[in-house]
């Protein structure tokens, strides 16, 4: 088993992994971070740069904890990603971060967050940029 966070390099991606580096040390688990652009964009503000992975290397080393990092882009919809990965690693749980969307935008743009909740076969965690 192992746990599976999705991330982007965002407060919101800071918190998630941070969660999931405290759900991997206390599971005595690896940890799989998950960073997946849209295919095809030519500039992307959800990938990571090596700075960034680096650091949360370097964060996941100090914790004990043993962290892949993939770096895959995909088709179509995040959430599904996520999902298919989770399925492939079996993850023991799945983290990811949450924030704050109007109506209008939930109803216009979907929500990843809403549809990997309910599609996941596996426990999610949610968290918030400030919780952890």
């Amino acid at each position: 088993m192992t746990v599976l966070v999705g991330y982007l390099p965002t407060a919101e991606g800071e918190a998630a992994v941070a969660a999931a580096l405290g759900e991997a040390r206390r599971r005595d688990e690896p940890l799989v971070l998950l960073n997946t652009p849209r295919a095809g964009a030519p500039v992307s503000a959800d990938a990571a740069d090596d700075a960034d992975l680096a650091r949360l290397a370097a964060a996941a080393a100090e914790a004990g904890v043993t962290m892949e990092v993939r770096r895959a882009a995909h088709e179509g919809d995040a959430a599904e990603e996520l999902l298919r990965v989770a399925d492939e690693v079996a993850a023991s749980v799945v983290v990811i971060a949450l924030r704050r969307r109007s109506p209008v935008g939930k109803l216009l743009l979907g929500s990843t967050a809403q549809r990997v909740l309910l599609g996941s076969t596996r426990p999610v965690l949610a968290v918030k940029p400030g919780e952890v």
